[in-house]
C-alpha cells in the first residue's frame, strides 16, 4: 500500500466523516459511581447547549476550554440527572476534536438514557475505537501508538502496562521514523545521481551504502530480538505444570493462585483434563495449565489428559515439573524427563515437609541419564534449575517466583531506554523490511545497477512505514480499531 494512497484515503475518510458528531458511552455498563458519556465532533458543543442547563442560564459553547461546569442534563422539561460536564476545544483534546464530556451518575439506565438524548440532539452512535481512529486520522497519535492506547487498556501486569505506557509515549514511532530517514536518505541520492549523473557521481557508493545498511540490519534485528520478550510481556508466560499423578500438581496451582481452584484428593488421576488459570507473579502474567498425571493407562479418559498433558508441554514458555520427594523416582519420572530435555524448565522437589527420599542430585543425575547426547546443550548440572518447596506450606514458593523472573528477564526489564516488539503486525513489518535490506546488500554484492537498490529500499521504507500509520489502507485501519472497546 504506497503512500499516496493512504493520504487520498484519509482525505476522503475526513471529508465524509469529519462533519458528523459521535458519541459513546465511555464507562462500563454496570452500576458504579460515576459513568461517562462522551461527545466529539464539530456539534459536540451546540448538542451540549441543547441538553445542559446550568446556572444563569449560561452557554457551554460560550465557556473557555478545559473546563468542567455543574448543572443537569435535560430532556426538554424533564431533568434526567445531575452532571459535571468537561469542555476541551479541538485541537487541543484526544480527537483533536471538540470534545465534550458529561460525567453523571454510574447508573446503567442514566448513562444510556443521556446517550439517547443527545443522539436525539444530532450526535451519531460512535463506532468501537472511533475516537482513538479519529485522534490518528488527526495527527494526535501515530498507529503504534494509537494500538498501544488498545494495549494500555488490555494490560493484565505491570510489565505489559509500562510497555504499553512507553509505546503510547513515542518510542518506537522515533525509533522507526529515524530508520526510515536514513533510508529515504540513500534513496534520494540514489535517485538524484540517477537524474542528474554529470553532476553527482555514484562510483563507490556502494561501499558507503552496505556500510549503512549493515547498520540498518543491526538496528532491526535488535528490535526483533525483543519480541519474545514482547510476547510474553503482553499475552503472559505458558506455563505448564507437569508430574506424575499424585505429585501434588494441583495442590501448587491452588498455592499460586491463592484459592482452592483445583480439586486436590489422595486418588491418584484425579486431575483428567487440563485446568487453565491466569496468574500474577511480582508483575509477570503466568498463563498457567495443570496437567494430568503423567503415567500409562488403560483408562481411556485419563490416557486423553495424558496426551493433552504433553501436547500443551510441547509449545510451552515454561514447565514446571512437580516431583514428589517422599517418594522414590518411577519410569514415568523419566519419561517425563525426556519430555522436558531442551525446554525451559523449572524442577520442584514438592512435599518438603514429609521426609525427603529424593534429593537435587538424585534428580541431576536422573535428568542427564535420561538424555546424555543433550549434556552440552542443556543446562549444566550447577545451574539445572532445582527449587525444594511444599506446596502444602507453601515453602519455596517466593523462591519459585524469584526464578521465574530471573529466567525470563534477567532478573529486571528495564523501560527507560529499551524498546519491546509486543505487537505481531509491528514484527511481521520489521521482518519485511530487514529481508527488503538484505536485497539491497545482496544488490550491490552482485554488482547490480544503482537502480535495484532503489527498489528495496523504498519496499523497507514502505514496510517501516505501515508500522506507524504512514503507508497503510483503509482495509486495516479499519480492522485495528475495529477490535478497541466502545466509547474508545
Amino acid at each position: 500500500m504506497t503512500s499516496t494512497f493512504f493520504i487520498t484515503w484519509k482525505g476522503d475518510y475526513m471529508k465524509n466523516h469529519y462533519n458528523s458528531t459521535i458519541a459513546a458511552i465511555s464507562t462500563a455498563m454496570s452500576n458504579s459511581g460515576i459513568g461517562i458519556v462522551r461527545m466529539s465532533g464539530p456539534d459536540s458543543f451546540a448538542i451540549a447547549d441543547k441538553v445542559y442547563k446550568g446556572k444563569n442560564s449560561k452557554r457551554l459553547s460560550d465557556q473557555k476550554s478545559h473546563t468542567i461546569h455543574y448543572g443537569y442534563i435535560m430532556d426538554r422539561e424533564e431533568t434526567i440527572d445531575e452532571v459535571l460536564v468537561m469542555l476541551m476545544k479541538g485541537p487541543h483534546s484526544y480527537t483533536g476534536e471538540d470534545t465534550v464530556e458529561i460525567n453523571c451518575h454510574g447508573g446503567v439506565y442514566i448513562v444510556k438514557r443521556i446517550l439517547e438524548i443527545l443522539i436525539a440532539n444530532g450526535a451519531v452512535p460512535a463506532e468501537p475505537g472511533e475516537y482513538t481512529k479519529r485522534a490518528f486520522l488527526n495527527g494526535r497519535l501515530d498507529l503504534s501508538q494509537a494500538e498501544a492506547v488498545g494495549d494500555l487498556i488490555m494490560s493484565q501486569n505491570e510489565y505489559a502496562l509500562q510497555s504499553s505506557v512507553n509505546q503510547l509515549k513515542g518510542n518506537i514511532k522515533t525509533k522507526i521514523n529515524d530508520i526510515r530517514k536514513k533510508i529515504i536518505y540513500h534513496t534520494a541520492f540514489i535517485e538524484t545521481a540517477l537524474d542528474d549523473p554529470e553532476h553527482i557521481s555514484v562510483d563507490g557508493y556502494e561501499n558507503e551504502l552496505k556500510n549503512s545498511i549493515d547498520e540498518l540490519l543491526k538496528e532491526i534485528k535488535k528490535l526483533l530480538n525483543t519480541c519474545d520478550n514482547g510476547r510474553i510481556i503482553k499475552e503472559g508466560i505458558q506455563t505448564v505444570i507437569l508430574g506424575r499423578p499424585n505429585a501434588g500438581k494441583s495442590s501448587l496451582l491452588n498455592v499460586l493462585l491463592g484459592e482452592e481452584r483445583a480439586i486436590v484428593t489422595d486418588i491418584a488421576g484425579t486431575t483428567r483434563d487440563v485446568l487453565e488459570e491466569h496468574i500474577n507473579l511480582q508483575g509477570i502474567s503466568l498463563n498457567i495449565m495443570d496437567t494430568a498425571g503423567i503415567r500409562k493407562t488403560r483408562d481411556v479418559v485419563e490416557k486423553i489428559g495424558v496426551d493433552k498433558a504433553k501436547e500443551f508441554a510441547d509449545k510451552a514458555d515454561l514447565i514446571m515439573y512437580v516431583i514428589d520427594a517422599s517418594a522414590p523416582l518411577d519410569e514415568n519420572d523419566y519419561e517425563i524427563f525426556q519430555l522436558i530435555q531442551g525446554k525451559e524448565t523449572i524442577i520442584l522437589l514438592n512435599k518438603t515437609d514429609l521426609d525427603m527420599i529424593v534429593t537435587k542430585e538424585d534428580v541431576k543425575k536422573a535428568y542427564f541419564a535420561s538424555n546424555p547426547s543433550n549434556f552440552g546443550d542443556c543446562q549444566s548440572r550447577e545451574n539445572l534449575p532445582i527449587i525444594e518447596v511444599s506446596a502444602k506450606k507453601s515453602d519455596g514458593i517466593e523462591e519459585l517466583e524469584e526464578k521465574i523472573k530471573n529466567m525470563f528477564f534477567a532478573g529486571n526489564l528495564s523501560f527507560n531506554d529499551e524498546i519491546y516488539i509486543t505487537n505481531i503486525r509491528h514484527k511481521t513489518a520489521l521482518q519485511d523490511a530487514y529481508q527488503a535490506l538484505e536485497r539491497v546488500n545482496d544488490s550491490i554484492d552482485a554488482g547490480m545497477p544503482e537502480d535495484f537498490y532503489s527498489i528495496d529500499l523504498m519496499d523497507a521504507y514502505e514496510s517501516l512505514g505501515s508500522i506507524t500509520g504512514e503507508t497503510i489502507g483503509e482495509d486495516l485501519v479499519n480492522e485495528i480499531f475495529s477490535k478497541f472497546c466502545m466509547g474508545k
